[in-house]
Order: structure tokens, then sequence, then C-alpha cells
């Protein structure tokens, strides 16, 4: 069984650490193994994680999408030239930045400020994990 510190899990799921606290109380989730440090357990705080995530709203036009990675945020910088832009996002704790054209940006009508959501598909995914035996 994996063991989360309570402020880690508290931080993936953006929640405060009273909030894990309620509901390790609650039963909501369950507590990590006998640690000196208070933990829940990781894969009852995956399956929190993912009843509790949110599907994007239906944006009325009837598309079905196979991208899944929708990140909606605050346009932070634009820098656009004659042909290119890049267009940073910040999507809760994440920084986005996508690379377009610059009539797409412009027709988009972006700018700092501006909320938007970056939606990703792609084919290359890189998972990366501290060392367990560290």
């Amino acid at each position: 069984m994996t063991a989360i510190k309570v402020r880690d899990a508290a931080t993936l799921l953006g929640v405060s650490d009273d909030t894990i606290r309620r509901w390790l109380a609650s039963g909501e989730l369950e507590p990590g193994g006998g640690e000196a440090v208070a933990t829940v357990d990781g894969v009852g705080l995956a399956e929190l994680a993912r009843r509790r995530s949110r599907v994007p709203d239906d944006d009325g036009t009837g598309v079905l999408r196979s991208a899944r990675n929708r990140f909606t945020g605050l346009v932070t910088e634009l820098i656009v030239d004659t042909v290119m832009a890049q267009v940073t996002l910040q999507c809760g704790p994440f920084e986005v930045t996508s690379l377009m054209s610059a009539e797409a940006a412009r027709e988009l009508q972006l700018e700092p400020g501006v909320v938007a959501t970056a939606v990703v598909k792609a084919t290359t995914v890189i998972v990366e994990r501290p060392d367990p035996n560290k």
C-alpha cells in the first residue's frame, strides 16, 4: 500500500490539509500505514480524485472529441510575431504553453487575462516518479 502524506494529498487534489483530515475523519478517505506522520492510502486517494474530477461542460456544438486532457486557465503571456504566437496559460498550479499561428491567436482574441482552455492530445506522455528506493 502506498501511503501519501496529508500535505501532499492536499496539494495533489487542490484542497487544504484540513479538508483531507475531514475526509479521513468522515471515512471518505482511509488512513495510510502506521507512519509517524499522518498519511492517506494512495489507492483510496486516487479513487477519490477520479470521483471528484470534473467532466468538461458540453459546449453545445454536439461535437465528440478524442482529446480528454483539457486545462482551463488564464492567459498570462502572449508573444506574437508575423507568423507564430506563443501563448502561456496558468491552469491552477500548472503552466501550459502553446505554439500556434499568429492568425489563430488573433482570431481567438487571446491576450493576458483572457480565460481559455488548452486541449491536449499527446502521442507521447512521459511519466516520472521519485525513486522509492532512495
